[in-house]
């Protein structure tokens, strides 16, 4: 594996490709590295799932203590809307200055807000009150500037290791939520532990992140290449146009996207454009149709039934296995995530080509549950069960098929910032149906209650 042509080291699997690496990334043979390649691949495989894993748990762990955090008058889309505009915010900045920050201190910076964040959260006072709740949304805040940049950033450095490391980030996220959502409702539902005791002993996470990034994974890619600074020497196809070592502008009819052949490819030589803010305009512009909106439509749809149907998605407790009506909602949170988990670890050996059609099928669900919350005809909690996981299964999919997708038709050149850049369709669509939720669930909630069905009052 060739870092990139100006790199000191190469690494190699084996002795024999020693001599055409020595030639063809232009490093004398004593300066190459032999390791074996399955133990790089198993290493990076599992790191990045881990790094991915401790990134996004809180997120989940907040989310699923919604009904906790602000009680059942509040709307529980607030604490999306909380977890999920900084993080936003940070998504749409991020990318276009994190080049500044080394590698080393973006993750001491991840894991210090991380915990610092949920401290907060978790030292603040029980209760719904006005004071409690906003020091609770402050901390909320906190978690989700560091995850937000730690997804772009890692998400983002993917493409130093290879499509494994893609793999097992996406499910590295699917993990996070099955444990994040899992390990809450476990905890809170079942073994009797309180929400104060349960989120302080998650402070602890970050620590994890640091170990696997500094102690674990393999740092070589990273220190031979300087961030957003590479220079790559694109060898030209018999049916493209290379750029003009003279240009020092991007030309009005140039485009990153490739007409011919439906693939993104740099519409400059990066010899002589610098990464300025307009060329990165230019870039995202081409990913809106192909990649960024069925990933904004598919989490609109999934949010907007996760915060803003599910809490209304209620059934008498004798025909169910509760015994309280809060244990509906982190339930289906769980299995949600369960859908998530087992979608987003089929990379290897399942993707979708057409990201619209899952998209679609995740409206469907929405539309589905919703008339179900209004007039109900799902003769039991069980049905909404497969539902949910179902939905879980559609928005994984599209998630991981979409990055996928990115890895295998961006130019290698445009591939670091594009997965970053593509990140904030996800954190646009979960804010508008944080926005959608608000309304949805209290107007669902009042509706049903004139239906002389107040379960959602009973939470």
């Amino acid at each position: 594996m060739c870092i990139d042509n100006t790199s000191s080291i190469c690494i190699v699997g084996d002795y024999s490709s020693a001599a055409v690496l020595s030639v063809c990334c232009n490093h004398p043979v004593e300066n190459l590295i032999f390791t074996p390649r399955r133990l790089i691949v198993r290493v990076v495989t599992c790191e990045a799932e881990t790094i991915r894993l401790i990134n996004n748990i809180f997120y989940v762990i907040i989310l699923s203590a919604a009904l906790d955090l602000v009680g059942p008058a509040i709307p529980k889309a607030t604490v999306l809307l909380a977890s999920i505009i900084p993080g936003l915010a940070t998504k749409i900045v991020v990318p276009y200055i994190i080049h500044l920050v080394p590698y080393s201190l973006r993750v001491l910076i991840f894991a210090a807000l991380s915990t610092c964040g949920m401290l907060v959260v978790a030292l603040s006072p029980s209760g719904a009150d006005p004071t409690s709740v906003s020091s609770k949304i402050a901390g909320i805040v906190l978690a989700n500037i560091s995850s937000g940049a730690g997804e772009v950033n890692f998400l983002a450095l993917t493409h130093f290791y290879g499509t494994q490391s893609l793999a097992a980030w996406g499910s590295g996220t699917g993990a996070a939520g099955l444990i994040g959502a899992g390990a809450y409702a476990l905890a809170t539902t079942i073994l009797g532990f309180s929400v104060h005791a349960t989120l302080l002993a998650s402070t602890v996470i970050p620590l994890g992140m640091l170990i696997s990034f500094f102690g674990l994974l393999p740092l070589g890619p990273l220190r031979t290449t300087k961030p957003q600074s590479s220079k790559y020497t694109r060898l030209a196809n018999d049916d493209e146009d290379i750029a003009s070592d003279d240009n020092d502008h991007i030309p009005e009819a140039a485009s990153l996207l490739n007409q011919r052949h439906g693939r993104i490819s740099p519409a400059y030589d990066r010899r002589t454009a610098s990464s300025t803010l307009r060329t990165q305009l230019h870039r995202t512009r081409a990913l809106l149709i192909p990649y960024m909106l069925p990933l904004f439509l598919v989490y609109v749809a999934e949010y907007s039934i996760n915060q803003g149907v599910s809490p209304t998605l209620l059934f008498p407790l004798p025909s169910t296995p509760f015994t309280h009506f809060r244990a509906f909602y982190p339930t289906y949170s769980a299995i949600y995530q369960l859908g998530v988990f087992l979608s987003r670890s089929s990379l290897p050996f399942l993707r979708v080509k057409t990201l619209y059609l899952p998209t679609l099928l995740q409206v469907a669900n929405l539309l589905a549950l919703t008339l179900h919350a209004l007039w109900p005809f799902i003769p039991s909690v069980y049905f909404v069960f497969g539902i949910v996981f179902w939905e879980g299964l559609l928005g994984g999919l599209v998630y991981v098929s979409t990055f996928a997708a990115i890895r295998e038709e961006v130019a290698e050149a445009e591939r670091e910032f594009c997965l970053g850049a593509v990140t904030v369709s996800d954190s646009a669509g979960i804010c508008v149906a944080g926005l959608v939720g608000v309304v949805l669930e209290q107007g669902l909630c009042e509706w049903q209650v004139r239906q002389g069905r107040g379960w959602c009052r009973e939470l």
